[in-house]
């Protein structure tokens, strides 16, 4: 076997970038944009290329054109359908030689998931077989919102595909993961590798980051806010307590190895606390100890993501008991943190905490902002939040229940639909459900609604709100004058012009009874 084609990575070894013939190779992307990327920079290295695609039309993969590569690529589109995707062996049979030089295959996500199991195995095989029989390489990159499921599926396929790997974007930089590479008849496993892109072109990064703490002088000692020790004095000679949670951050700038111990009291801090964490963590190095105690219920698990990646070491929640907090302390010493910080706070907070809006919003500003969150791969599949509608009991309207809302996190959203109550509880859990309409409306909500549905998977959040738009047309341009948007989240009260009586005379003039 030789290694006739290159993927084009720059600055990547290249034993971990090279096409076999005939070989079956398959890379999945997080994001459409780095699938597209991806692929255009594979066609600028080759000198002969076939492209092959099911999700965007082959033109718009090549516009604006690549950087090189060969003055004509042959360009296929393949239906959005189960029965084109089965037919694609046959079609390369009687479409596709030795002369084609690299195919690509350019597919979305949702494709694949409308195979099973056993139709996906024989597809690959029947595919292996070809392209044996053909000398053919074929490079498949899949791209979409779904791609975990293929990942996963991809890991039994170790004797059929000559390689597989997945580009993930991590806001300041891309992972490119190899599970396997078979080139020039060597085998490369488990490999990680850190991309950077300039030019549109990926490009290896060289990571130096130190991993040793800058000094061990500091490891016993503990750094915290007076308040998580529950009013207890200080447990040893190594604990040093401040007034707030500022107090100890400035203190942790000079430190080193330290276990430093914030307290979350409120949800509207969250924010402050992970700029300071960040901070510490990107200045102080992996040596430090960064622990958060929640005080009280205020963190939701997008909440908890934004933490950890601004480098918190562990997080206790406000169940936890004293003990149970001192026995956490206990077992993160010796640590050091492993996991990559990104170097842009702006960027990170941007792509945990997408959706900058809160409150009441017109019924079509809330369905495209409720896609625009369920559309964003950046975040947990079948776990962005959860869609509830509420029905008011019949003593009360829609809009008298607005001024109960009083949505406080950005992500949490608000519209009404006929005599229903719609709420978006952005990175809400299902089990979650009741503390946080318990924080929203200033009743009790057993006693506001008869009944409630709930929609938490991705799917079916984004089929209910097409029925929305679909089922109900003149419903964004019936909207009534109350409820039309506002600076406030609470929809204001009844305005219409107060009705002013009028004279009705039953008699004619003069006459009287």
């Amino acid at each position: 076997m030789k290694n006739s084609f290159a993927l084009g990575l720059l600055q990547v070894q290249p034993e971990l970038t090279a096409l076999q013939t005939p070989g079956c190779y398959w890379v999945t992307c997080t994001r459409q944009e780095d699938a597209r990327l991806f692929i255009r920079q594979a066609i600028a290295q080759q000198q002969s290329v076939t492209l092959i695609s099911a999700d965007a039309p082959p033109r718009e993969l090549l516009t604006p054109e690549p950087a090189g590569g060969p003055d004509r690529i042959p360009l296929f589109s393949l239906p959005k359908n189960k029965g084109s995707l089965l037919r694609l062996e046959s079609d390369f049979s009687r479409t596709l030689s030795h002369k084609s030089g690299l195919v690509i295959f350019n597919s979305s996500a949702a494709q694949w998931d409308k195979l099973e199991e056993a139709e996906l195995t024989a597809w690959i095989k029947r595919m292996r077989r070809l392209l044996n029989k053909k000398q053919l390489t074929l490079l498949i990159v899949t791209s979409g919102a779904t791609i975990i499921n293929l990942r996963n599926n991809l890991q039994r396929y170790f004797r059929q595909l000559d390689g597989v790997a997945h580009l993930t974007f991590q806001q300041d930089s891309w992972q490119y993961r190899i599970n396997w590479w078979y080139a020039a008849e060597r085998l490369l496993a488990d490999r990680a590798i850190r991309l950077g892109c300039k030019d549109e072109r990926f490009y290896g990064l060289n990571e130096n980051e130190k991993q040793e703490p800058l000094s061990l002088n500091d490891e016993q000692q503990y750094l915290a806010d007076k308040i998580v020790l529950e009013g207890a004095p200080p447990l040893s000679r190594q604990w040093q307590l401040f007034d707030d949670n500022e107090q100890v951050y400035l203190r942790a700038q000079q430190a080193s190895a330290a276990t430093v111990i914030f307290s979350l009291s409120r949800s509207d801090y969250i924010s402050e606390l992970a700029k300071m964490t960040h901070s510490l963590r990107r200045a102080r190095g992996n040596g430090l100890k960064i622990v958060v105690r929640e005080m009280g219920t205020s963190l939701r698990y997008s909440d908890e993501r934004l933490l950890l990646a601004c480098g918190v070491t562990a997080i206790v929640p406000a169940a936890a008991p004293m003990s149970r907090f001192l026995t956490l302390l206990e077992s993160v010493q010796g640590q050091l943190f492993n996991r990559r910080v990104p170097a842009n706070f702006d960027a990170l907070t941007a792509a945990l905490q997408p959706l900058q809006e809160k409150g009441y919003l017109r019924l079509d500003a809330f369905c495209q902002a409720v896609k625009q969150l369920i559309g964003n791969t950046l975040l947990p599949e079948n776990d962005k939040g959860l869609l509830v509608a509420l029905r008011p009991v019949p003593q009360l309207k829609p809009q008298q229940i607005l001024t109960l809302c009083k949505p406080r996190r950005f992500g949490d959203l608000v519209t009404v639909l006929d005599d229903r109550v719609i709420l978006f509880l952005s990175s809400c859990r299902y089990n979650d459900l009741n503390t946080a309409l318990k924080f929203i409306f200033s009743l009790p909500h057993d006693e506001l609604f008869a009944n409630r549905m709930v929609w938490f998977e991705d799917n079916q959040i984004l089929a209910e709100i097409n029925n929305i738009k679909n089922l109900t047309p003149n419903a964004i341009q019936d909207l009534t004058p109350e409820l039309q948007p506002t600076p406030s989240p609470v929809a204001p009260a009844d305005s219409r012009e107060r009705q002013v009586p009028q004279p009705f005379t039953l008699l004619p003039e003069g006459k009287t009874l």
